[in-house]
């Protein structure tokens, strides 16, 4: 029974068709967990195709055992007259399939082991040794990390909540100063305000050991400070203290508190001085926490409402640094949104970091700003070599110092110390968008679209309208190939030149010239004297290097924002054996030579602390 059973079996192609099946299948799953990825498919996605694959097995089986191919077509197997069968034949048809099939998965095979794997080892071993460095970074502190929340507002008047988040704020910058200990940024930190997410879920997603939160009310000249200090992992108050003072106490109370915080993390400072607030007047004070909060609503208006507050807090206090590296601040994002000419935005950005150094010459966050005005409007990069060397040899551990140290390494093509730094300020910053949208920038002009995809997608999740980002993206993906996503990514850019910048170039690598020459026409009517930039990179996309050229020349003419560091920018790399680029940069003191001329000797992020 059981051998005439077996003998049916083959006689009607059962086992064969079987065979047909599971290889055909067996080479599809190979194909769909290479391909998948590639298209934003998960784990998931490749399970349920697995899935339809095995209980499409069954309906094979039954298929090929009640029906037969014959000339006349497909026919019920017990219709068909034996002596006319040609079953034999559909066999060796079948052995032929299996025997291509087989053929097929040992050349993919061949394929995926010795091209696809390298490449995918490669990315995971970057990956890896990215995701190791920042753990070095988390792990070398041990317990000593810290994020500070945003202090609580308990005054009777919200509009106070100005003065709790700026009390916090200090609090932090004064622990920044701390080599030892691991200080999450302001954007991290503050970014948990308002959720409702207990403590020990919070550290575990900033990587750190303690959280120090706390309330404010304010009534006139009294103000009432709490603090609490709490062991994250175990979510047990390790010191907890109020504090009521009067406005002319407020220094002196935020050094007590940041000392009571080191005195529990048992830290070793470095002088009496790590722990000491800069002091003015109470309501200069007052008046320049407002500012420094309006300013980042970052718009043009809150530019202004900021400059303002600035300006009535120096009224009072002339002599406070930081009111006036806050004004120049001020004049530098107005110079650059367009609120004032280049020249005049420059000229008092100077001025006001001018009257800090003299003032403190050792304010390493006021020659930072010589730096940024130096390479944004100067466009003199061995100048801001010199000023951010010396920050950061002041403040090792200020991250906006950091950021622009990051920043003029890129400009000089020092491509690696860019990373490196950029990757630093992430571990620091780790919910800040702007941090994961740079460090993709770098990403991509190393040859990385894949970390760099991965890095912009994290600045987008945190902030889904963050200003460039989705341009990033899109860069990424047509560098990768995936030009349909790309497209997508570029129509949701909020910023409207990197929009059709980006569409114009999408478009054109799908092959749809007309769409691309639309978009390229738009952004050229309506962005010819604020983003000639953007024209040329689409001239540059294009491979029309003739039309880059002009637009790079005319954003020259034009001063443009950018035009500073147009040397390393991504979109321009098939200019780079055109032998007009070096004579343009050149122009500019951007050439390979000038640039490798410039010296600029920065340590890399300590990764452990002294």
């Amino acid at each position: 029974m059981t051998v005439s059973f077996l003998e049916e079996l083959k006689r009607r192609n059962v086992l064969r068709a079987a065979a047909a099946y599971l290889a055909v299948s067996w080479l599809l799953i190979q194909v769909v967990e290479t391909v998948f990825p590639a298209f934003g498919f998960g784990g998931t996605d490749v399970r349920i195709v697995i899935i339809v694959l095995v209980i499409g097995l069954i309906p094979v089986l039954i298929f090929s055992w009640a029906f037969e191919l014959t000339p006349e077509g497909l026919k019920k197997e017990w219709e068909v007259d034996r002596s006319r069968s040609i079953t034999a034949r559909t066999s060796k048809t079948l052995d032929r399939i299996i025997m291509l099939v087989l053929a097929l998965a040992l050349g993919f095979f061949a394929f995926d082991k010795f091209v696809l794997d390298p490449a995918r080892d490669a990315t995971r071993e970057e990956s890896v040794a990215r995701q190791a460095r920042s753990d070095a970074l988390v792990e070398s502190y041990g317990d000593k990390s810290i994020a500070v929340l945003p202090f609580v507002n308990m005054s009777s008047d919200p509009e106070q909540e100005y003065f709790s988040d700026g009390i916090s704020e200090e609090l932090l910058n004064l622990l920044t100063r701390i080599p030892q200990l691991r200080v999450i940024s302001r954007s991290s930190a503050f970014s948990y305000k308002g959720k409702d997410i207990d403590i020990p879920t919070m550290a575990a997603q900033l990587n750190v050991s303690h959280i120090l939160e706390g309330s404010v009310r304010k009534a006139g000249n009294r103000v009432r400070i709490t603090a609490q200090l709490i062991e994250a992992r175990t979510d047990t108050h390790l010191w907890s203290a109020t504090y009521d003072r009067t406005l002319d106490d407020i220094f002196a109370t935020q050094d007590e508190i940041a000392a009571s915080v080191v005195e529990q993390l048992k830290l070793t400072l470095l002088g009496d001085e790590a722990l000491s607030v800069r002091k003015t007047d109470p309501e200069a004070y007052a008046l320049f926490l407002q500012a420094r909060h309006i300013r980042l609503e970052d718009n043009p208006q809150a530019y202004e409402k900021a400059l303002q507050l600035y300006q009535q807090a120096l009224a009072i206090d002339p002599d406070y640094p930081p009111a006036l590296e806050g004004l120049a601040e001020m004049y530098v994002f107005q110079g650059l949104v367009g609120m004032l000419p280049v020249d005049e935005a420059s000229r008092h950005a100077r001025e006001a970091i001018d009257r800090a150094l003299a003032i403190d010459p050792q304010f390493a966050v006021g020659v930072a700003g010589l730096g940024w005005i130096a390479v944004l409007y100067d466009h003199d990069m061995a100048a801001a070599a010199r000023h951010f060397e010396r920050a950061l040899k002041l403040d090792p551990t200020d991250l906006d110092i950091i950021s622009g140290v990051a920043y003029l390494a890129e400009s000089l093509g020092r491509l690696d110390t860019a990373i490196a730094f950029k990757e630093y300020a992430v571990a620091r910053d780790p919910a800040g968008p702007v941090g994961h949208t740079e460090l993709a920038l770098a990403y991509l002009k190393v040859g990385r679209p894949d970390d760099a995809a991965a890095s912009v997608r994290i600045a987008l999740t945190l902030h889904p309208e963050h200003f460039g980002a989705w341009q990033v993206l899109g860069l990424a993906l047509l560098a990768t190939g995936e030009t349909e996503a790309a497209l997508k990514a570029m129509e949701q850019e909020t910023i409207e030149a990197y929009r059709l910048s980006g569409q114009a170039l999408a478009y054109y690598q799908l092959g749809q010239k007309d769409e691309a020459d639309n978009f390229l026409a738009e952004l050229i009517e309506k962005h010819t004297e604020d983003a000639s930039l953007e024209v040329a990179t689409v001239f540059a996309g294009r491979r029309d290097n003739d039309h880059a050229f002009a637009w790079l020349e005319r954003a020259r003419e034009q001063d443009e924002t950018g035009i500073g560091s147009v040397a390393t920018y991504y979109a321009f790399r098939n200019l780079h054996d055109d032998p007009r680029w070096q004579p343009f940069l050149a122009k500019m003191g951007q050439s390979d030579a000038q640039l490798a001329a410039i010296e600029f000797n920065v340590p890399l992020p300590e990764q452990r602390p002294k």
